[in-house]
């Protein structure tokens, strides 16, 4: 049943030798003068794209960074690599061209204002709160990925891979926001991309090993193939725990402005042409913006109807849309 299944996913006539996939994806075999100049090439000229789609809130030309994709070349080398248990220099190209981006995200830091807030760009917002929806997105277009480079024919795909899959923008993203001493907001990228090359490891590996190119002519160290398998089994649970325990606090928190939201409704029910605008929860506290032609109601009663509602603490903001702030006080203080 399984060779069965193999043959359906990959069918003779349209398999890539094992020769022809370490020449694309090894940059340390064959022509390595003209394959490193490539990609080092390519890598700048995508964190140069990326940086500037990041700091310009452009989605277009975040893709058009993504495209280039110079990095998936030796993620996927790691994954050939692994499940042909020899030695391979893919990993240093990665960890090297990972440093180089984060550098030059924190080099175009430089022209970003010191007040400016981080979190009102979407490009940077997107990428430093990641969720377990993000590992599974990644897996799937890890599998994607090596089944389109053991194929003849789906080549064609591997661009829609290099959209689906982000890994510069957020090496860019942990730049920027290390730069501007935003260490939080700085780690959430870096976990993001980490995530991703974790998933594109291991699905390389699956894809490669299934699909039999684990197997060779040339010799393989000694010892089993089990440790590299564990050891990156357990990097892999470890990021998805950390993202699934992300999962559920961004999911809390949504809960908590929601059940404000009501909350703050309820309070301006009794204001004739009073409504709320939004209700955000950011740096710890939570930030209430509404529309009042007229007097506030009494911010306490406002506190009391939060109280139960969010965590007990909880600084609230009220602004209205006049430009008027107001500092209410603390839930259940």
């Amino acid at each position: 049943m399984f060779s069965t299944l193999r043959a359906r996913v990959l069918p003779d006539h349209q398999r890539r030798t094992l020769e022809e996939l370490e020449e694309d994806l090894d940059l340390s075999a064959g022509d390595t003068r003209a394959k490193q100049s490539a990609f080092w090439t390519m890598l700048l000229l995508s964190a140069v794209i990326a940086a500037g789609g990041v700091l310009t809130d452009s989605t277009a030309t975040v893709i058009g960074a993504m495209i280039i994709a110079p990095l998936s070349t030796p993620i996927m080398g790691i994954a050939l690599g692994a499940v042909q248990r020899r030695r391979s220099t893919a990993a240093l190209f990665v960890a090297s061209g990972g440093l180089l981006v984060v550098a030059l995200g924190a080099l175009f830091s430089l022209v970003v204002p010191a007040s400016y807030d981080l979190l009102s760009n979407s490009q940077i917002s997107s990428r430093t709160s990641p969720g377990l929806l993000d590992l599974v997105a990644a897996l799937a277009t890890g599998f994607a990925g090596a089944v389109a480079l053991a194929r003849r024919d789906v080549a064609a795909v591997l661009p829609g891979v290099a959209i689906a899959i982000s890994l510069a923008p957020p090496l860019v993203v942990t730049g920027v926001c290390a730069g501007q001493t935003a260490w939080w907001l700085a780690l959430g990228s870096f976990v993001l991309f980490v995530s991703n090359l974790l998933a594109l490891v291991v699905a390389g590996m699956a894809v490669f090993g299934a699909l039999g190119y684990a197997t060779g002519d040339r010799p393989r160290p000694a010892g089993s193939p089990r440790r590299t398998y564990l050891a990156l089994g357990l990097l892999f649970t470890a990021v998805g725990l950390l993202l699934a325990a992300n999962t559920a606090g961004t999911l809390l928190v949504q809960l908590w402005t929601t059940r404000a939201t009501n909350a703050t409704s309820a309070w301006l029910a009794a204001t004739p042409g009073a409504s709320v605008v939004s209700v955000q929860a950011q740096s710890r506290s939570l930030y209430i913006q509404v529309r009042a032609p007229g007097d506030l109601p009494p911010l306490d009663s406002l506190l009391a109807d939060l109280q139960g509602q969010v965590p007990d603490g909880v600084p609230v903001v009220v602004t209205t849309t006049a430009g008027r702030r107001i500092q209410a006080g603390r839930v259940g203080g």
